[in-house]
């Protein structure tokens, strides 16, 4: 993966209106701020989906589901625990545990006190594929610092939390 190079006066960072190509003002600052966080979110999510297809064929809520996974050990969680901690949600948990199940990234065992309830765990095979990913998502999770000095991505992280508070 190639980092991309900061923006610089000679490259001026895109303004969002430019980039959707919209010609007539925002109906607010509150509006284009919203766009600007859709687009920049749907930016990341493309560039991280990209990324991980093409180093293991797998998908952001695959690789999200298997790191949540790994940080739950070897006890495993539940499947609506799961659902419950993805960042980005998914209707179809089920299918998509399906789908880590027949590549071997999961087992799923159902409860005998309970047999409504199926516990999950990351397989070895996908712990080591986690291990093989790390470095790649640890490369992307710093992109923003290229970008921002620390109180700035403190100052953002603030922000939004704020802003996701709004729409909870």
């Amino acid at each position: 993966m190639s980092p991309r190079k900061s923006k610089t006066a000679a490259s001026p960072v895109p303004r969002v209106a430019d980039e959707i190509q919209q010609t007539r003002p925002f109906r607010s600052s509150a509006q284009e701020a919203l766009l600007a966080l859709i687009l920049t979110s749907d930016r990341v999510l493309a560039r991280t989906a990209t990324e991980l297809a093409r180093v293991a064929d797998i998908t952001p809520q695959q690789y999200n589901v298997l790191r949540i996974l790994r940080g739950a050990g070897p006890e495993g969680l539940p499947t609506l625990a799961i659902a419950d901690r993805m960042i980005e949600r998914t209707p179809g948990i089920t299918r998509l545990l399906d789908r880590l199940e027949r590549k071997g990234w999961i087992e799923r065992e159902r409860l005998a006190d309970d047999r409504r309830q199926v516990l999950c765990r990351a397989t070895k095979t996908a712990l080591k594929l986690l291990a093989k990913l790390d470095p790649l998502m640890d490369e992307l999770d710093d992109l923003p610092g290229r970008e921002l000095n620390g109180a700035e991505t403190k100052q953002l992280i603030a922000l939004l939390d704020r802003v996701r508070a709004a729409f909870a």
